[in-house]
């Protein structure tokens, strides 16, 4: 049920997560600056169940900082799939960071991707500079076949209008963070959000979870019903990836 009869709602009590899909968490325990223990990784999953979430895509990072190997990825997935016992389906793909690592792993054509057919990566880059060689990277992953999901578009300092605009241009689709609306991320990173949203140019939202107490504690913030309309319009239109 959405609450559209008051001015603010939070995003806990709007009803946004009732058949909702992450696309963008870090979950998978013990792997990445994300959940740590197993233990916490099923709190985790406890809590999105609560919520009414549908799906969760754990996406940790791979990038020269975590040089996380496809095949440890999997293995610690297998032994999450193990223990959790609930209702919200959980898959495996990951969240790779636009780097010199990336380009060793485009080589190999090495990847987690995300998406029911196989055929979407999910990347990021530094929040301050671009890559070197962005482009030709981008266009690699499209060589081999895949389709590229830019994580949180609205976290990035450097790029300005004309970026977003490009990268729509070569149909990349955008994730934006969630949280970002409450300011989780900051000012600027809630000021992009919002423009983005208002120009129709986020295609998925994700959590972004690395820790559960700091993701409760933004649920609870109070944001403008006209703001929780917009990204629930903006989930009936998601592609069906």
């Amino acid at each position: 049920m959405w609450l559209f009869g008051s001015k603010k709602v939070t995003l806990k009590d709007s009803g946004i997560f009732e058949g909702f899909t992450d696309w963008h968490s870090h979950i998978l325990p013990g792997v990445d600056d994300g959940i740590k223990t197993m233990e916490d990784a099923l709190a985790v999953l406890e809590e999105y169940q609560r919520l009414g979430f549908k799906k969760v895509w754990l996406t940790p990072h791979i990038m020269e900082d975590y040089p996380n190997a496809t095949e440890d990825l999997k293995k610690r997935f297998e032994e999450l799939k193990e223990a959790w016992k609930g209702n919200v389906e959980i898959a495996l793909a990951a969240e790779n960071m636009l780097d010199n690592m990336f380009e060793e792993r485009l080589g190999k054509n090495d990847f987690l991707p995300i998406g029911k057919n196989g055929d979407h990566l999910l990347v990021e880059t530094s929040y301050y500079t671009p890559p070197f060689a962005m482009d030709e990277m981008l266009e690699g992953a499209r060589k081999k076949g895949y389709n590229l999901i830019l994580a949180h578009p609205e976290r990035y300092r450097y790029m300005e209008e004309k970026d977003y605009k490009k990268l729509k241009e070569q149909g990349v689709i955008f994730q934006l963070n969630l949280l970002s609306i409450v300011g989780a991320y900051g000012e600027t990173a809630r000021k992009k959000a919002e423009w983005l949203l208002s120009k129709d140019m986020v295609d998925l939202l994700g959590t972004d979870i690395h820790r559960l107490e700091n993701t409760l504690a933004h649920l609870d913030i109070n944001i403008p019903q006209k703001d929780v309309e917009k990204i629930i319009g903006r989930l009936s239109m998601a592609p069906h990836i």
